[in-house]
Formats: C-alpha cells, structure tokens, sequence
C-alpha cells in the first residue's frame, strides 16, 4: 500500500464540436506507455434455445503494458488525464462518452450513457436536465458511480464519489459554448417525461420562435434553462484497469484519506487481485 499526497491538475474541459487537438494541451506521457498496441483472441460464440440465450467464451486481452502501485502518477485525476489523452492519440471513439449510474434514497439503481465534459481539481464534471431521472436521484440520493471503457484499449476507469451541482455561471459559461440547435434542445425536452409521436417536434417549433433562433443557426441568443446545468463527481475512490491475458487483469485503485484537504487530497493505492 502506498499513502500519498497528491499533485492536483488545474482542469481539462471538453468541446465536441471543436476538433479535440484544439482543445487539450498533451502532457508527456506515463512511462508506462510507449506507443499504444494490442491484440484481442476472440472466441465468443453464442447457443439459443426457446427460453434461454447462452454466452461461452470471451475476449482475451494481450496489452504491452502493465500498472502497479508503483508505476502510476501519485494523483488519480492526473492518471485519468494521462489516459484519456493517450485513449484519443489512439483513435479511441468517444473516450468522453461513460457510463453514470445512480440509486433512489431506498438504493434501487439505474445507469445511463452520458457525456464527461470537464476535469478540474475537485473531480468530473457533466451536463443535464436537472428535472431528468438521473437528477431526481441524485437529489435524493448524493453518490454516483461512472465508468469510462475504452474497448480499442482494453482499459477501463471506474469512480464512485459524492455529487454536488454546478454554480449557475459555471454551468452559464459551459452553456453559451454549445451549438445553437443543443441549446434550443435544452428547453424543448422535458427529459424522462412521456410524450406523445409530435411533441418534441412542436416543442422545438415552439422554442425557435419564442427565441428569434433556427436550430441550424451558427448564432443566436438562447438563455441557460433554470432547470439545466452541471453536476460535480467528487471522488472517493478511483479504479484503473487494463485487460490482461487469461484474465489476469491489472487493477490499481485509489482510496481518499478521509478528512484530506480538498485542494491536495491524499490518496492510498493499493493493486488489487483480478
């Protein structure tokens, strides 16, 4: 086990629609890395029956590289920043997109995809209706888990932490650089709501000529939605996976020191057995 205090990035900040170079400054890279290559042995094959579907086999992974405790940056924000840029110099397809998953107060669970768009010192941040199904729980239930997998990599990063909302100029700033259409989409959707076949399309006829904008436009002045914005992940605990042969897989996992300050946590990392 090792205890650490870590060194804490400033933030990365995500822009789909601006060419990712553009927008990310590449670190030098983790000496655990030297140019990314792998192989996958497939032998997958599926048996189904009236009632049943059957699954035999899986993937094995055959990837250069290895993490341990000793080999990995003493901060896990700063791991995750040399991986995900490392998963886009890769071609890896949508490294931002990972899996949220929440729980009602009474702990029934449900998990989504959405879109990761910031990394800043206290954690990860996304975007969303806050009337939606995933704000609702997290309201009455303050943790959430993600997971990014990126398959070209045969790795995966979990996180499970404490949530807390996003200012309203923060989430004002992020909001004024999206495309025109997403923002009209924002209040044209009453997201997780029933709807009927043409309400969404009345709804954006609606909001187009409530704000002077078309959907297409490259300009136009559409406010943030009161029931819009950001949500923080704050993490208490982080994990790293890299895809081995015969199953024999890496895992390193950062713990949070209870009570460590939040502008230089101190973290435990410890190897844990696949």
């Amino acid at each position: 086990m090792l205890f650490l205090t870590s060194t804490i990035i400033t933030s990365i900040t995500l822009r789909r629609f601006i060419p990712a170079a553009s927008s990310f400054r590449v670190p030098s890279l983790s000496p655990i890395y030297s140019g990314f290559s792998q192989s996958f042995m497939s032998s997958v094959s599926v048996t189904e029956s009236a009632d049943c579907l059957q699954v035999q086999g899986h993937v094995q992974y055959d990837t250069p590289d290895h993490i341990t405790p000793s080999n990995v940056h003493t901060s896990p924000l700063e791991q995750f920043h040399i991986w995900f840029n490392q998963a886009r110099e890769a071609n890896v397809r949508e490294p931002d997109a990972m899996s949220l998953s929440t729980a009602t107060a009474s702990g029934i669970p449900s998990s989504r995809m959405v879109l990761f768009k910031q990394l800043d010192k206290r954690g990860f941040v996304f975007y969303t209706n806050y009337t939606s199904r995933k704000s609702r729980e997290l309201e009455e239930n303050p943790q959430a888990a993600l997971l990014f997998f990126w398959r070209e990599m045969s790795r995966q990063v979990r996180v499970l932490g404490r949530v807390e909302k996003l200012s309203k100029e923060e989430s004002g700033e992020y909001f004024k650089s999206r495309p025109v259409g997403t923002r009209l989409g924002a209040w044209a959707s009453h997201q997780s709501s029933v709807i009927g076949e043409d309400d969404l399309v009345n709804r954006l006829t609606e909001v187009q000529e409530r704000f002077g904008v078309q959907a297409s436009d490259k300009e136009g002045d559409v406010p943030l939605p009161d029931f819009w914005g950001g949500w923080r992940v704050i993490p208490s605990e982080v994990e790293f996976w890299l895809g081995k042969p015969s199953r024999l897989h890496d895992r390193v996992r950062y713990l949070r020191v209870e009570g460590s300050p939040n502008n230089q946590p101190q973290w435990t990392i410890d190897r844990l057995s696949p």
